[in-house]
């Protein structure tokens, strides 16, 4: 936070840079509203994929830790599970450990969470290779591979074709009912979106929309019968988490690496659209405060790096695949805290919780339908944060080139996801996706190789003058 001053006029500019240190109050507060962001989400992917949640969110904590000191404390992100990864892991898991998923009894499978943390081993080595490439080469190779038309488009996706899962959530997961779970969700969001308006500038409390909001959402679920307090009375204070290790020696293992690395090809788009997020909306802080810019967007391959680091955690611990969270860039942008020490505190809370039962199953009660409330919210600024990137970078939508590269991944992405079965496409590749390509995978892929293609094959070759950027 700092005072400015403006035409002879101070006035108070309330946010924290990357290396500010809130104080211990505010510190914890917005740690919880960090940890209470990605938590729904992470969960819900290990119950998906039949990981143990205690390991996921122990695993997310340290994950998020060490990316954050790899990264030299410079890119404020946190790390969670992945969603990109449930198809190919749900598969791999049940062609190579089919016990896993024929009995619906069966909650946590630890013969296929050790096949499956190879191939997210395999996931990491990819990551990290590609960060030190880019390290290497520089920033500008990647631009030209992944220039923002598609990075933009590729977050517009990942927050809109999530659409569904919010509102599934937001009714209850029975969204074809008259439930009063809708009540209760649309309650949560409409407090949480006034929350974050109008309380901008007050101080700490400006800065925590979403736990506010998830409060409210709480407290009125309580009366509809949507909070089972038997589950904090039955858990038990402490729990030791099932952390496993790597199947290495199995030859199943390696067969899981191809399919579930390849992943790489969703997640790293990502990750760089999360990035030139991040760095669009704290230089924009840096200016209020009268700071020099950071422009962490440049930071792509140590970013990367990062990202690779938390997936070895995950890998050898036994958690989840995972990702730097949308949903905690979403919230980080309408509180204007990018604070790493907070993240780093949210980390320490994820580990408590993976080991501390009666906090889990506390955080455990939230209701559905407050989750998804603030899901669609979160959601929605993961779009709208990819169609400020395309904005910020100036990318000239007057150019059929452009038009065709973002217009073909947001309609793969989004209609895939939305309309196709299981969001896959029907193109089996046998061992890396059998059952087809998900959505975001091959939305992305197809940009990537259009993009490709108009660098090898560019108009100009065939006399074609490029349009003017009418935005400039």
């Amino acid at each position: 936070m700092a005072t400015t001053t403006a035409i002879g006029e101070k006035r108070e500019v309330f946010g924290y840079m990357p290396s500010d240190t809130p104080p211990w109050g505010a510190m914890l507060s917005l740690g919880f509203q960090q940890l209470l962001t990605m938590f729904p989400a992470t969960v819900l992917v290990a119950i998906l994929t039949k990981f143990d949640v205690g390991v996921t969110l122990l695993a997310s904590g340290v994950g998020t830790i060490v990316a954050l000191l790899v990264s030299g404390r410079r890119i404020p992100m946190y790390y969670g599970s992945s969603f990109s990864y449930i198809t190919v892991v749900v598969t791999a898991m049940s062609l190579y450990a089919k016990d896993c998923f024929s009995n619906p009894a069966t909650f946590y499978c630890p013969e296929g969470v050790r096949l499956v943390q190879v191939g997210i081993i395999g996931t990491a080595v990819v990551e990290i290779l590609v960060g030190l490439l880019i390290m290497r080469i520089g920033k500008e190779a990647l631009d030209k591979a992944l220039p923002p038309v598609i990075t933009g488009s590729v977050a517009i996706v990942i927050g809109i074709a999530l659409a569904g899962a919010a509102l599934n959530m937001a009714g209850g997961l029975k969204p074809g009912e008259g439930s009063v779970s809708w009540l209760v969700g649309f309650i949560t969001l409409i407090v949480t979106i006034a929350f974050s308006v109008y309380l901008q500038g007050k101080g700490v409390w400006g800065m925590l929309p979403i736990l506010l909001g998830a409060i409210v959402g709480y407290v009125v679920a309580i009366p509809f019968g949507l909070v089972n307090f038997d589950l904090v009375n039955q858990a038990a204070w402490l729990r030791v988490p099932n952390i496993t290790f790597p199947a290495f020696a199995d030859p199943r293992a390696w067969a899981v690496v191809v399919s579930i690395s390849l992943i790489a090809i969703a997640t790293i788009p990502e990750s760089t659209a999360h990035l030139y997020q991040m760095s669009l909306y704290i230089d924009a802080l840096a200016k209020e405060l009268g700071r020099v810019p950071l422009e962490i967007k440049k930071l792509i391959g140590l970013n990367l790096v990062a990202d690779g680091s938390d997936d070895v955690i995950v890998g050898l611990l036994g958690g989840c695949a995972g990702t730097n969270y949308g949903e905690n860039n979403s919230l980080m942008a309408i509180t204007r805290n990018y604070s790493v020490p907070v993240l780093m505190a949210a980390g320490g809370m994820a580990i408590l919780l993976g080991f501390v039962g009666k906090l889990a199953a506390l955080v455990n009660t939230i209701p559905v339908a407050v989750t998804g409330g603030l899901s669609i919210y979160l959601f929605g600024v993961i779009g709208m944060q990819g169609i400020a990137l395309i904005q910020s970078e100036k990318v000239n939508l007057f150019e059929p080139r452009q038009l065709a590269v973002g217009s073909t991944i947001l309609v793969l992405g989004i209609g895939g996801n939305l309309f196709l079965p299981n969001g896959l496409f029907p193109f089996a590749i046998p061992a890396v996706f059998p059952n087809g390509i998900p959505a975001i995978v091959f939305a992305a892929i197809v940009g990537i190789l259009m993009n490709v293609l108009f660098l090898v094959l560019p108009p100009s070759l065939f006399g074609v003058k490029e349009r003017e950027n009418l935005n400039l």
